[in-house]
């Protein structure tokens, strides 16, 4: 699936299902497991980037730098989190191009102030509604194919509370948008209601937080309600980071990876995941 098809997969009545990735291996191996798209969120990397938290601090082109080298590898199409665009509406036409020629089916842009937080972290601050529209304006303006979608997301749960949510996503929606995201609804009466309000006129986006402020369901148990895409963005992460700490803890105990060896790849089986053999195939139609 290329991003031209993104648009007509959204109509489809099944939610499209989209893992976190961080990198071209988790990427792959999402590819894979028989996933259509992915979701590279900023929180996931500034986790495996920066080893550090979901706070803005990441910048623009070190997010595109990982986009290009995902899209580089696997040909899924990437909904990719351009956070608040990275400043005013200038700055959001610009990160649009970049992430546009990164390889971006869709790009979701927020209405959080920067720098941003994670949408389940406390203390978030947003920017006006008419600036919000102003740069998702810029951004529908300055994409180069009307097939990398726009997705508005509001944060407003958290700070003016649910009603004021909605209406900013009403306010958004009429800028041409192509999809939305409600962060943080907290309960499912909220999410039925903005499915209810929203998703017969625009695709609605589900985010799955381990631990974070919305009841993690099932994709199929969202999509009944009326979500169209469900993303899972640092489970990914949170799953590896539990993994690595037992790996680690072990080979320090031990001294070695024996007792972790049922649990691993063993070198043959890494090359064969990431098509070595058929790479130095490859290389050797080039040979002289």
């Amino acid at each position: 699936m290329s991003s031209a098809t993104l648009r007509p997969r959204l109509a489809a009545p099944t939610p499209l299902l989209a893992p976190g990735v961080y990198d071209p291996l988790s990427a792959l191996l999402a590819a894979q497991a028989g996933f259509e798209a992915l979701y590279l969120s900023g929180g996931a990397v500034a986790y495996t980037q920066l080893g550090r938290s979901d706070i803005g601090l990441t910048t623009a082109t070190e997010t595109a730098d990982v986009l290009a080298r995902i899209t580089d590898r696997v040909a899924l199409p990437v909904i990719v989190d351009a956070d608040t665009g990275y400043g005013n509406a200038l700055n959001t036409q610009r990160t649009v191009r970049c992430f546009e020629r990164a390889g971006a089916a869709m790009l979701q842009i927020e209405d959080q102030t920067f720098p941003k937080r994670c949408g389940h972290l406390a203390g978030k601050s947003l920017v006006s509604t008419a600036e919000m529209c102003g740069k998702l304006n810029a951004a529908l303006d300055a994409r180069h194919s009307a097939d990398t979608l726009i997705l508005a997301r509001t944060d407003a749960i958290a700070v003016e509370g649910l009603d004021a949510a909605f209406e900013r996503a009403e306010a958004y929606l009429a800028c041409g948008v192509d999809a939305l995201f409600i962060e943080a609804l907290r309960t499912p009466p909220d999410m039925a209601a903005a499915c209810a309000r929203f998703s017969p006129r625009v695709p609605l986006l589900a985010n799955m937080v381990e631990g974070g402020q919305t009841p993690v369901r099932s994709a199929a148990a969202l999509g009944e309600i009326g979500f169209r895409i469900v993303i899972f963005p640092g489970g990914t992460v949170r799953f590896l980071a539990q993994q690595l700490q037992g790996y680690f803890a072990t080979l320090k105990g031990d001294g070695c990876t024996t007792a972790m060896q049922d649990r691993m790849l063993d070198f043959d089986g890494l090359n064969s995941v990431i098509g070595t053999p058929e790479l130095l195939d490859l290389g050797r139609r080039y040979e002289g």
